[in-house]
């Protein structure tokens, strides 16, 4: 007997590190490395009478990362303990929410263009009968994933397996306040689920709730992920797979991509069957490129959850909710529709000139105060990106003000510099931070536009060059371009050069 067909289910869980200045049940800084063991109290570390005590910017924040992904917000919500031990969990329970999560029943729409061309609607791989979630398919332009829940919770210590017998534990990370994102199993590919790490990371990162920055473990997504499998007509699921902190969206991918063929193996050799009360955790073996089993559960773990006694119960407040909906604003994929709408962007243009809410708000403000905003995107993707990354710079590490470049463009909308001059005034910009006005002036830059100024010129230029303008009669039409930078020389470069194109055309036609 062989599998006919099969269909993958996924579903993500995602922590997510947050920016608050503190920890989230005590003072400590939070904050990524430093010396081991150096940021620790005894609340974070859990020591007998140590109390612990709510953070209000992590609930703020949590509300944000919330709306960000359109959840609702909780009226009520509380804290809970969760048991396990580990040895890097110091107080053997970690802080987290249960059954009341602050956010729940959100989604997060992907673009069906930042997936492969089968996974697309009217693609090879594409069945519209795999998704899932209600209204996945958005207009034939997004695939939306249901979010059940995001709650609040601490991070634990960090284990260090250093070569040799022995291993060590930072623990400056105990406390560091977390949110968990968890999914309804709506994805249905490893590319999928790629993507969808990708976007989250990229709305909270927009919504300033994270530094998102997977190399040191900021996020973190465990991929919960099993198959449908149809065979002679009748249909199976394979046991549940959870793939554990996974800190790359190559590793999501590729660790997902092996299970799938690795449960499929599994089914047509062993027959393994979904039982909800069986599941496999498995690691990433980077260096193997494959999955491998760290322990089997044959019942779900008995976390023992009680209401956290030492945290009461608390309200969130209608100013907390409409303070995060303000810090949420305008998301990147609105602001990417838009921007193509009424910029009339290329995809890679609006791509990149959202990848950074700062770079984004600079450049609407630039265009907002420049005659032609599409000048001035491609002056900020082709001038001024260039200069940041050579520089290692952002956007708001610059002198220069989205002013600055609405100016320079102006001047070269209203022909009073050459592109080659915008180029000589952007790089002094850049040095003096002056206006373009002010170097324009200084270096007696700014192009004649006057016809009469510029025909004085060409007339000068054809009575002294009576060979070309024979040759031009005689058919050797290329010597114009000739004629016409004889003229932008004795002009001293300041003649409009369409203007003295024209005028030099005119002027030999009628000789």
């Amino acid at each position: 007997m062989s599998v006919d067909k099969y269909e993958v289910v996924i579903g993500c869980e995602i922590h997510c590190q947050l920016l608050t200045k503190t920890k989230a049940f005590c003072a400590c800084e939070n904050r990524y490395g430093g010396m081991p063991d150096t940021r620790v109290c005894p609340v974070c570390l859990g020591l007998p009478g140590a109390m612990p005590r709510v953070s209000k910017g992590y609930v703020e924040l949590g509300a944000v990362a919330g709306l960000a992904l359109n959840c609702n917000i909780a009226e009520f919500t509380k804290f809970d303990r969760k048991h396990y031990f580990y040895p890097d969990l110091a107080k053997g329970y970690q802080i987290t929410q249960y059954d009341l999560p602050l956010c729940y029943d959100g989604y997060v729409d992907l673009p069906f263009n930042h997936l492969p061309q089968e996974q697309r609607p009217g693609g090879e791989k594409y069945r519209a009968e795999n998704f899932i979630g209600e209204n996945c398919d958005i207009d034939g332009k997004y695939r939306r994933v249901r979010v059940e829940r995001i709650h609040l919770e601490e991070d634990v210590g960090k284990s260090l397996h250093l070569e040799g017998s022995h291993s060590y534990i930072d623990y400056n990370r105990c406390g560091t306040p977390l949110i968990e994102i968890v999914t309804k199993p709506d994805i249905s590919s490893p590319d999928e689920a790629a993507l969808f790490m990708q976007t989250v990371q990229e709305i909270l990162r927009y919504v300033g709730v994270t530094k998102g920055n997977l190399e040191e473990g900021n996020m973190r997504c465990d991929a919960n992920i099993n198959l449908t499998v149809w065979e002679n007509g009748k249909k199976y699921h394979t046991p549940i797979s959870e793939i554990k902190n996974l800190n790359s969206f190559r590793a999501i991918k590729d660790a997902c991509t092996y299970e799938i063929q690795r449960q499929l193996n599994e089914f047509e050799t062993n027959r393994q069957e979904f039982n909800p009360g069986f599941k496999n955790t498995m690691g990433w073996d980077e260096a193997k490129g494959q999955t491998v089993i760290q322990r089997t559960k044959n019942s779900f773990v008995d976390y023992r959850f009680v209401v956290e006694p030492d945290i009461k119960p608390f309200t969130v407040s209608k100013e907390v909710v409409e303070a995060a909906k303000n810090k949420v604003g305008e998301l990147p994929e609105a602001k990417r529709v838009r921007f193509k709408k009424e910029y009339g962007l290329s995809d890679f243009d609006v791509e990149t000139l959202t990848s950074s809410r700062e770079l984004s708000l600079w450049f609407e403000e630039a265009a907002s105060k420049s005659k032609d905003s599409k000048k001035v995107a491609n002056w900020i993707l082709a001038e001024l990106l260039a200069v940041l990354n050579e520089k290692d710079m952002t956007i708001q590490q610059l002198e220069i003000t989205p002013l600055h470049i609405a100016s320079l463009v102006d001047f070269i909308h209203d022909g009073k510099i050459s592109s080659k001059q915008a180029k000589e005034v952007f790089a002094e910009m850049l040095v003096s931070s002056s206006m373009p006005a002010e170097i324009i002036k200084a270096r007696g830059m700014e192009q004649v536009s006057d016809t009469a100024a510029i025909e004085a010129f060409v007339d000068e230029v054809l009575k002294e060059n009576p060979k070309a303008v024979e040759d031009f009669k005689s058919g050797k039409t290329n010597v114009l371009g000739w004629l016409t930078g004889q003229v932008m020389k004795k002009s001293g470069g300041k003649a409009n050069p369409a203007s003295a194109t024209a005028l030099v055309k005119a002027k030999l036609s009628t000789l």
